[in-house]
């Protein structure tokens, strides 16, 4: 392997990683897939596996993990410019959100040492794809109010039930699973976190057409579906902890690096052209939005926090805006194919992947603003 593991030396500072990565990248992005960002295209999937990989043997895997697990144990900011290095060499920095970052967060606070060692590998290494199994038809932002339940059968849950948006379900191997093991607790504490391997009998896994054109999400029925008790992550009915820590941390990666928010930026200084002076005005209103958001994460650090509240929602409805802008622009054209037309159906879904705006806003409101809790019914 290129960079030393475990040896318990110091490791370098973030002017070498950075500079040795950048050199790294530049001799290896010809063999990377496309920045396809935190989910995973289903067709990409053997040559995400691969880059995976290459980059667990050249070091740039678990590059913040503890040595003892497979990791480099460098620090969070040593990940964040390693990120920021993909983004400015145009390559994925890792397989995909949910094992590399979400599942191995969980495994990492909340997992024991077996799971640790059974699970943690073939994230490093790509052998092994996870996905997402917690929004369901009935319960997506409400995540609480989840119905999918996980009947104790000896040393076995049963699992029945049914999942939606779920990200990569038809090439995955494992998947983090939320459930309900105490339909008499209180919502948020009856729900368990559970480790679910994808080939069990009972699982099936549907693409979902979007209105784009493109499928990147699916339903997942689960019917008589058995899980180990072992396979449970955390004490039984404090899924809903170890959920957040998972969540908090995808919300820290998003928008981690501002690289691709200042490529949109020259993007849209690059529509100017001949607009006239209300257009203008309005673009020149996007811009400033824009600047304003990349200016606030160049402030943030790589840990996770309330600010990453703002930044998703500010970015995602700042693309809406611009997509909304940009199909102004083309009139007829944007209700027929091409790129402002599949921007514009694209963008409402980033609205809602990542944690919707709405309850972006309420964590805002709630935990930046101190403005009092939203009234829930009962």
């Amino acid at each position: 392997m290129d960079q030393d593991r475990g040896t318990g030396g110091a490791g370098p500072t973030l002017e070498e990683f950075r500079a040795v990565a950048a050199g790294w990248l530049g001799a290896h992005r010809a063999a990377a897939p496309r920045d396809y960002g935190a989910i995973l295209p289903p067709e990409l999937a053997t040559e995400g596996r691969s880059w995976q990989r290459t980059l667990w043997e050249a070091g740039y895997a678990g590059i913040h993990w503890p040595a003892e697990v497979g990791g480099r144990g460098l620090t969070p900011e040593h990940q964040g410019a390693w990120i920021t290095e993909c983004a400015l060499a145009g390559v994925p920095p890792f397989l995909n959100m949910v094992g590399n970052v979400l599942t191995a967060g969980a495994l990492l606070s909340f997992g024991t040492p077996d799971q640790q060692a059974a699970e943690l590998p073939s994230i490093l290494d790509g052998s092994r794809i996870w996905c997402q199994l917690f929004s369901e038809p009935g319960a997506g932002s409400d995540l609480a109010s989840l119905t999918t339940r996980a009947d104790l059968d000896g040393d076995e849950y049963v699992v029945d039930g049914q999942k939606v948006w779920c990200s990569n379900g038809r090439v995955a191997d494992r998947g983090i699973l939320l459930a309900r093991t105490d339909p008499s607790a209180p919502r948020h504490a009856g729900i368990s976190f559970l480790l679910v391997d994808m080939t069990s009998p009972g699982v099936e896994v549907r693409p979902l057409r979007q209105m784009n054109g493109d499928a990147e999400f699916d339903e997942v029925f689960l019917t008589g579906v058995r899980i180990p008790v072992g396979h449970r992550l955390g004490p039984e009915g404090a899924g809903w902890t170890v959920a957040m820590s998972a969540l908090t941390n995808e919300r820290g990666y998003i928008g981690a690096s501002g690289i691709s928010l200042q490529r949109r930026l020259d993007a849209m200084l690059a529509m100017g052209g001949d607009l006239d002076a209300i257009a203008a005005d309005e673009l020149a209103a996007l811009w400033m939005r824009g600047t304003a958001l990349w200016a606030m994460g160049r402030r943030s650090g790589p840990a996770a926090g309330v600010l990453g509240s703002v930044a998703k929602l500010g970015t995602t409805e700042l693309m809406w805006a611009v997509a909304g802008f940009r199909a102004d622009r083309a009139g007829a054209d944007a209700m027929l194919t091409g790129d402002v037309t599949h921007t514009m159906l694209s963008a409402p879904g980033a609205r809602i992947a990542g944690g919707t705006s709405e309850i972006q806003r309420n964590i805002i409101g709630e935990r930046l603003l101190g403005l009092p809790k939203e009234p829930r019914g009962h």
